[in-house]
Order: structure tokens, then C-alpha cells, then sequence
């Protein structure tokens, strides 16, 4: 086994204790999690389970949730337990009780990507609406501090205008239920002025004119290269110390998935960030977990719904 790259941080990523005292606020929401017969689903829903920030639905294979649940040493018995086989059924199952309103919120298990999200769009069963899904990550650092939104590295390769309008809707909403009042967006690129060479300047700017003639209660500015959007004191060398946004963005909006996908993976690899991740923009929240997730991560994950669905405490 390699020693890896320099860079790497050695620091294990934890779940922002902040984030699940919030989501406590909230009622435990039911997550039906798709193909839970395997070790990484079934640990992060007895993690999150013991945290209060879920009550699991288990759908797949009944012989394989019950012998990973033998494994963990945990009763499971008073749990729903939805049966179903293989990727596309238990996929399908798991949506199609999210629709049914039998559960709050869809969470991917062991099984392809493709299979969840085929189930997650699909018009009869799954959980479309009119608006197109965007993913969001929820980025916090080992160390605490405000975190950073980070819109779309998972799921809309090349986003349209309409999309990347959507995502900055969604990022602000996000943003206010994680407590902060007036959330300040950046708009990615490569420069901080607009340039007929680079047309993700170009869109940025027109993005930024378009949410300050459309959402309120929000600063939204770009193009900004990403010194501007982290570093306060890049921003006050770049002569952009007033800027609303510039060094102390709330949210990221990117132009394209291998942008969003390096900036995400490289905040965790490198800057040992939990990185919490929810689709939005369907009719429930929807929990595209990765088999290399740390537990941290799918725990935040499912603090992230919590708050997202705001399901009152009973009593």
C-alpha cells in the first residue's frame, strides 16, 4: 500500500456537532434506505439512528438486513423492513414508499448510482417534480466554523441557466435553515471579470444580475475565482475588501460537475472536511451516499434531512 500523495490530510473527518444539535430541534425523519443488506448502510443507520436523527426503513433483501444486523448486535425488530430484490426492486421500493409518504426521505444502500437515481426520477413511482434535481453538499471543516455549500458536483454534468438558478434558490433556502439570515453566494470561475474567452465568467455575471432582481435576502456575486470566494485577505489584495461575498462566502455554485466534484473531494482529501450531501429540488430529500463515505459523512447526511424535512416533535 502507497504512503499516497503529500498533500493528503491524515486528519479523519468528523460530523459537526453544531449540525446535529440543529437537526435535533426536529423530529427523527423516516429514511427508507435502498439495498440496506450490506456493512456500510446498515452502520450508518444504526449510527444515525443511536444520534436521533433517524428512524430506518429497510428495504432490500430481508436475509441480508437481518444478518447485517446480527453483525452489529442490533434489534432491529421494531423497525419497518420493506422486502425486495436486487438493485433496480429495492431501489424502486424504496422510492415508491417515500411517494407513498410511508417514509420521509430516500437514502441510497449498496447498489449502482445509476439504479438509485432511476428509481429516484421516475414519473409513476419516484419523486420528480417539475424542478430538476440538484445536489448539494454541506462542506464543514474538522475545526468547526460557518460551513460552505457546494452546488452541483454530483449530479447535473453541464447545468443550464435555469438549472444553476435553481441550484442558487436552493443553496439560500439551505442556508437559511442552517441559521444564517442574509446567506452570501459565489458564482465560480476562474477570474473575477467577465471574459468572452472563459463563458463561465461571462454566465456567472449574468447569474449574479439575475438573483438580484429575483431573490431577496441574499448576496449573490460572481465571477469569483476561489481565493476570492475563501480568502478574506485575497479579497482585500484584489482590492474587493467591500464586497458582501468576496472571502467569506456562505455557498458555491459551480459551472460544471468536474469542477464541483474536484473542489468537494479536494476540501476532503486535503482539508479533512465532512462532507454532507442531499439532492433537493424533488418532492422528498434524497441521500446519494458514496461507498467511500466515512461514517462522519453519512451521519451529517442524515442530519441534513432532519432539518430539511423539520418534522415537529411530537408533544
Amino acid at each position: 500500500m502507497t504512503a499516497g500523495s503529500p498533500f493528503l490530510s491524515k486528519v479523519e473527518p468528523t460530523c459537526p456537532d453544531d449540525l446535529i444539535q440543529r437537526a435535533l430541534q426536529y423530529a427523527p425523519p423516516r429514511i427508507a434506505i435502498a439495498r440496506a443488506g450490506a456493512p456500510a448502510p446498515m452502520e450508518a443507520a444504526q449510527d444515525a439512528t443511536g444520534a436521533g436523527v433517524m428512524i430506518p426503513v429497510f428495504v432490500g433483501e430481508r436475509d441480508r438486513i437481518e444478518r447485517e444486523a446480527a453483525a452489529l448486535n442490533w434489534d432491529i425488530s421494531g423497525y419497518d423492513l420493506i422486502e425486495a430484490e436486487g438493485e433496480d426492486g429495492s431501489a424502486m421500493a424504496a422510492a415508491s414508499a417515500v411517494r407513498a409518504g410511508d417514509a420521509d426521505v430516500l437514502m441510497k444502500g449498496h447498489l449502482h448510482t445509476d439504479s438509485f437515481m432511476k428509481a429516484a426520477i421516475n414519473r409513476t413511482h419516484g419523486l420528480r417534480t417539475d424542478k430538476r434535481f440538484v445536489h448539494i453538499f454541506h462542506m464543514s471543516a474538522p475545526d468547526g466554523g460557518k460551513p460552505l455549500l457546494i452546488s452541483d458536483a454530483a449530479v447535473n454534468v453541464t447545468p443550464s441557466m435555469t438549472t444553476r438558478q435553481d441550484a442558487i434558490r436552493l443553496v439560500v433556502d439551505l442556508s437559511r435553515r442552517l441559521g444564517t439570515a442574509r446567506p452570501r453566494v459565489a458564482i465560480l470561475s476562474a477570474t473575477e471579470t467577465p471574459i468572452d474567452a472563459v463563458p463561465s465568467s461571462v454566465e456567472a455575471r449574468e447569474l449574479a444580475e439575475w438573483a438580484a432582481a429575483n431573490i431577496p435576502d441574499a448576496d449573490v456575486r460572481g465571477p469569483l475565482a476561489m481565493d476570492l470566494i475563501l480568502s478574506g485577505e485575497a479579497a482585500a489584495t484584489k482590492g474587493m475588501a467591500d464586497d458582501p461575498v468576496a472571502g467569506q462566502a456562505d455557498a458555491v455554485i459551480v459551472p460544471d460537475i468536474v469542477s464541483g466534484n474536484a473542489l468537494f473531494k479536494t476540501l476532503v482529501y486535503v482539508g479533512s472536511a465532512c462532507a454532507a450531501g442531499v439532492v433537493m429540488g424533488g418532492s422528498a430529500p434524497i441521500l446519494l451516499t458514496s461507498r467511500a463515505d466515512p461514517p462522519a459523512a453519512r451521519l451529517a447526511s442524515a442530519a441534513l434531512s432532519q432539518i430539511l424535512c423539520a418534522k415537529p416533535k411530537a408533544g
